[in-house]
């Protein structure tokens, strides 16, 4: 009897707690790309997975070949040079690229390059592997949000501090 009589408030403070963590999980985020002059060309999707965020990339309007992109540290687009957007989203203090021998990994904010058609469109999925959406140094959600960048030329995938990516041509703020 007494078994039964603990299981009941038990089980009713197990529930009140759901909703409480349903709250500080986001399951999913999005941000609107723009380019320098505020015109929407493009969106980009956010998911939690098991190893990191998966963005989903989805642009128009761009010149064709390869553009490097990343998650920058700061949540916003302020046109037409997008420097509001500040560093890479680097909570690990690696250096940058994948080719680069001073890193054995580039850091977080290091999405590689996007490869638009000669229609000026592009799609693609990445993962940024270690990035979470929930609390903690390594969220898109810290405090002062994210954004993701556009870059007009390609990431070299070795340079510190961006790749030689060239100047910020579109941008997007990471929202809930």
């Amino acid at each position: 009897m007494r078994s039964k009589s603990l299981t009941f408030p038990l089980l009713i403070l197990s529930l009140a707690a759901i909703p409480l963590a349903a709250q500080t999980a986001v399951k999913s985020a999005h941000g609107d790309i723009s380019n320098a002059q505020g015109t929407k060309i493009g969106i980009a999707k956010f998911t939690p997975t098991a190893n990191g965020v998966k963005v989903t990339v989805n642009v128009s309007q761009l010149t064709p070949g390869e553009h490097g992109i990343h998650i920058h540290n700061v949540g916003k687009c302020e046109g037409p040079a997008f420097t509001s957007a500040g560093g890479h989203f680097n909570p690990s203090s690696a250096h940058h690229g994948a080719n680069n021998a001073e890193s054995p990994h580039p850091h977080a904010g290091d999405l590689g390059n996007l490869t638009v058609g000669q229609n000026g469109k592009a799609k693609a999925t990445i993962t940024i592997e270690g990035a979470t959406m929930g609390d903690g140094a390594n969220s898109l959600f810290h405090d002062g949000g994210t954004s993701l960048v556009i870059h007009a030329k390609a990431d070299d995938l070795k340079s510190d501090p961006s790749g030689n990516s060239g100047d910020r041509i579109a941008c997007a703020v990471i929202e809930k």
